[in-house]
């Protein structure tokens, strides 16, 4: 389904014949030889770079070389023209049946068109929002989310057996404030006035955690001792807001496999730096003080340390607090050894913005633990900006200080918030403005997208109304016009290769762009020309084979929006 290693395959024969009929030295090194879409697509269907990564291991001109695979595709049924270009560029234009036969692989695949198997069935563990169970979601956590999740999907669709894990951060302080901030609505929900304190959590949504505990445990907790109630109401504080999150999730349509509890490492934290131990990879040692800190703001002492700078940080990472507690970087070294434990062949972490600096120290914990084997990909997820006609959104006093994340799907709708979060890299910067993103106009890339889907979901009720029976389509109706058409739907197994390949599930959203653009160009022509309209009364077997292109046009615009999470429109209101 996969029209670029086929052809690869092509050079691969000719180069190969080429080596054994003595015109190329034998043995040569292909490995570097692609066949990708030409820059310039007036220059041909596909390129190759193989004169010019060839030259120098053969020690001839590139152009020599392009001319004498020129010959050998040429002879290819395949292949209409394998022009050389400048000092040894090969384009190739395809025969007009590679695009026909194109159209019937998409309708026969459907859902499966562009499906791969370039993961090989290889675990690969996604941890994405991880988000402390302090309060609901917002639109922060939103953005990591949905990139998380649309490209657990897209490693899925590329052939990969993907975990989708969320880590709770059910340990540590700000869990302790939690319990508390609950036990002021526990008093309020037995009938208390309560003032929140500073430095408790504020927001309404721990209104109905507090009635929940009132209902759990009745009024034997409101007097007493904090020791008596804390672990009680931290442990059950912590699930009543994990099903919150995880409600909220829903409301995207993300439900993940694993939900782990940082609390639940337990001694896995020595076990993981035993591990790190018995390497020689810790030892007790005193480090400088950071970059920026004032000399007298810095005590050195001495420190349980990991030797991370040996795997590519900045410095070696302490392990243990000065009271003999671990860090926080510590309970992360032992959760990921976990993971490699549970036999993962490579992990994709999602970071949030104030992140960024715990990349390469992660990074390091982790090839020290594989022994280099496995490999950790860290995607830094930037802030949402939220806005409406392009002022900044006023915070919700119900949540404290944020907007939710149930609010603003609630608003514009679960498919528009999913879209827009994956229009951009992940690690810059997004606006989102509610007056835009629900906007039809072709600046709104979601409305693009779905009009283009709409619009061919359309054409089988045009031709019903105006009466034409259609016959069994003949794609050999199709001109070059009609088949630029097919030629972009035909990058979409490529698309979910490369978009695998580099963890960057907005690719998909480029692409989807692309094809919309497309089609609506072609569309657009149909309004200057009757000739070049989809349906025609008047020609009943060329209507026939437009729409089944069109179909198979708008197939792999709903296998892009199934991987992004986004259902297609087939009519829009």
């Amino acid at each position: 389904m996969n029209l670029y290693p086929r052809f690869a395959a092509h050079v691969a024969t000719a180069l190969a014949t080429l080596m054994a009929e003595g015109d190329l030295p034998a043995g040569l090194d292909t490995r570097a030889v692609a066949v990708e879409p030409p820059r310039d697509p007036s220059h041909g269907d596909l390129a190759t770079n193989a004169a010019m990564v060839l030259a120098k291991p053969a020690g001839m001109k590139p152009r020599d070389i392009a001319m004498l695979l020129a010959l050998k595709l040429n002879r290819l049924d395949d292949v209409a023209q394998a022009e050389v270009a400048g000092p040894g560029f090969l384009n190739l234009r395809l025969s007009p049946d590679v695009w026909r036969a194109e159209i019937t692989a998409i309708h026969a695949a459907g859902a499966d068109y562009g499906r791969s198997t370039m993961g090989g069935g290889h675990r690969v563990n996604v941890e994405y929002v991880s988000a402390n169970p302090t309060g609901p979601m917002h639109m922060g956590h939103c953005r990591g989310a949905v990139v998380g999740d649309a490209l657990a999907a897209t490693l899925e669709f590329a052939g990969f057996d993907v975990t989708r894990e969320y880590y709770i951060n059910d340990a540590g302080g700000q869990v302790d404030t939690l319990a508390r901030s609950a036990h002021l609505r526990y008093r309020e929900a037995l009938g208390e006035t309560i003032a929140i304190p500073e430095g408790f959590y504020p927001g309404d949504y721990l209104v109905p955690v507090g009635e929940a505990l009132a209902a759990d445990f009745g009024p034997r907790y409101v007097g007493a001792p904090e020791a008596e109630w804390l672990p009680a109401f931290r442990s059950r504080t912590v699930a009543l807001m994990m099903d919150r999150i995880r409600d909220d999730l829903l409301l995207l349509g993300i439900k993940q496999d694993v939900f782990f509890s940082e609390a639940s490492l337990g001694d896995r934290v020595q076990q993981a730096l035993d591990t790190l131990d018995a390497k020689g990879l810790i030892y007790e040692g005193v480090l400088e003080a950071p970059k920026g800190e004032a000399a007298d703001d810095w005590e050195p002492r001495p420190q349980t340390l990991f030797r991370a700078s040996q795997f590519g940080d900045d410095t070696d990472r302490a392990l243990k607090k000065s009271d003999g507690s671990w860090t926080y970087f510590a309970g992360d070294v032992a959760y990921h050894w976990d993971k490699l434990e549970r036999g993962y062949s490579a992990l994709v972490d999602m970071f949030g913005a104030d992140h960024g600096g715990y990349v390469k120290r992660m990074q390091a914990a982790v090839r020290a633990l594989s022994d280099n084997k496995v490999p950790l990909d860290i995607k830094i997820v930037q802030m949402v900006k939220l806005l409406r006609a392009g002022e900044p959104v006023k915070m919700s006093k119900r949540s404290g200080n944020f907007v939710t994340l149930a609010d603003v799907v609630e608003e514009v709708g679960k498919d528009v918030v999913r879209f827009i979060m994956l229009t951009k890299r992940s690690d810059s910067q997004l606006d989102f403005d509610f007056a835009k993103v629900v906007e039809q106009s072709r600046d709104n890339p979601v409305f693009y997208v779905q009009y283009a889907h709409a619009r061919i979901a359309s054409l089988g009720r045009k031709a019903k109304e105006a009466g034409i029976d259609l016959p069994p389509p003949d794609l050999a109706l199709l001109d070059d016009a009609d088949l630029a058409l097919v030629k972009t739907a035909a990058l979409w197994p490529r698309i979910v290769e490369q978009a695998a390949d580099a963890r960057e599930p907005h690719r998909i959203a480029f692409y989807l762009g692309d094809l919309a653009a497309v089609f609506h160009t072609q569309w657009n022509m149909g309004n200057d020309d009757a000739a070049r309209r989809f349906v025609r009364a008047d020609a009943p077997a060329l209507t026939a084979a437009r729409l089944h292109l069109a179909d198979a046009v708008g197939q792999v615009i709903r296998n892009g929006l199934a991987v992004m999470g986004v259902e297609a429109a087939d009519e829009l209101h």
